[in-house]
């Protein structure tokens, strides 16, 4: 479903990568979202390959150091646009980084306290529930921290689409996607992004919307998220009210 991006709305966005992701990667999305949110008002976490990797290696840090980058760039807006609220709009695991850092307990002797300038998380191709060793070292503490009062405080939108279906005996795109989604969930007979199955996006007290067509890689010719025809099924969510055709939710 193609959602009208006619109106503009004026919060302020910040996109968050995705893990093994950097900045650069996501002006695309940026200047898709500017067709709703003034440009200038859109900013990207200056996130690196460097904070998923660490030097030397240490992927199990790397929530704590992105976290890092979100604070410095919500500040950064607090002194931009005083008083006024943000939506955060994270790719893949970056939505679950978001959401430790948005939580305000500590994770791995860091913890931050600037979740009341933040009134939308959006997560894109997000698995809230996974296999992935250092993926559950987040969705563990979400599942331990996240509580219904979390939710009156910060609206939170689970996008993902249900585009690829995985299958060992089918082509070889959906033997691909069966073997990526079985690493996450533990079943790669799915339906999801092409990388995350979209059931595993699924988040108690959230809204789960499924979109029909995007890919999860931002990778050049594809269909991700970020492109002006991804941006489209979804950015009528950064409206406080949902968009004008609102797309079905996860079953």
């Amino acid at each position: 479903m193609v959602v009208t991006m006619s109106a503009q709305v004026s919060q302020p966005v910040l996109i968050v990568p995705g893990v093994l992701f950097w900045d650069s990667l996501y002006q695309g999305m940026r200047l898709a979202l500017s067709e709703r949110v003034p440009l200038e008002r859109i900013e990207i976490a200056p996130v690196s390959l460097g904070d998923w990797i660490g030097f030397p290696p240490s992927p199990e840090r790397s929530t704590n150091r992105v976290m890092k980058v979100i604070d410095r760039s919500l500040k950064r807006m607090a002194e931009r646009f005083p008083g006024e609220k943000v939506t955060i709009v994270a790719h893949s695991g970056g939505g679950t980084v978001a959401m430790v850092y948005l939580l305000e307990k500590p994770f791995q002797g860091d913890c931050y306290h600037r979740g009341e300038q933040v009134s939308r998380l959006i997560t894109l191709g997000t698995p809230f529930r996974t296999h992935e060793q250092y993926a559950k070292l987040k969705t563990d503490f979400i599942d331990r921290h996240l509580t219904p009062g979390f939710f009156r405080r910060c609206r939170v939108v689970s996008v993902v689409s249900d585009k690829y279906r995985g299958s060992p005996a089918g082509s070889l795109t959906e033997k691909m996607c069966h073997l990526f989604y079985r690493s996450t969930w533990g079943d790669g007979n799915a339906s999801g992004d092409g990388i995350v199955p979209a059931e595993s996006c699924r988040l108690e007290g959230a809204k789960n919307v499924i979109i029909p067509d995007a890919e999860h890689l931002p990778t050049p010719h594809t269909r991700w998220y970020g492109t002006n025809e991804g941006v489209r099924q979804w950015a009528g969510w950064l409206d406080s009210d949902g968009p004008e055709e609102h797309p079905p939710a996860l079953k």
